[in-house]
């Protein structure tokens, strides 16, 4: 079973996305966090931070103009 790690961008709900992925969770967590202190006032802008093992997707955070949330979001 191999983990990653993903940073995923989207600059409106629904949108395309920009997204960075990798083998350790701090490197994730760091791209995560650049990306709220760069975009994360715009509120259309949706940032998540996610683990996939299996081809299976788990939301850690989702960041919003409205703050963050653990877990799934929206």
């Amino acid at each position: 079973m191999v983990t990653k790690h993903l940073a995923r961008l989207q600059f409106e709900a629904d949108g395309p996305a920009v997204e960075g992925e990798w083998t350790a969770p701090a490197t994730a967590q760091d791209r995560y966090t650049e990306w709220v202190g760069l975009y994360g006032t715009d509120p259309a802008v949706v940032i998540r931070l996610i683990e996939e093992s299996d081809g299976r997707e788990c939301v850690r955070k989702t960041w919003t103009a409205q703050g963050e949330v653990e877990g799934p979001g929206t």
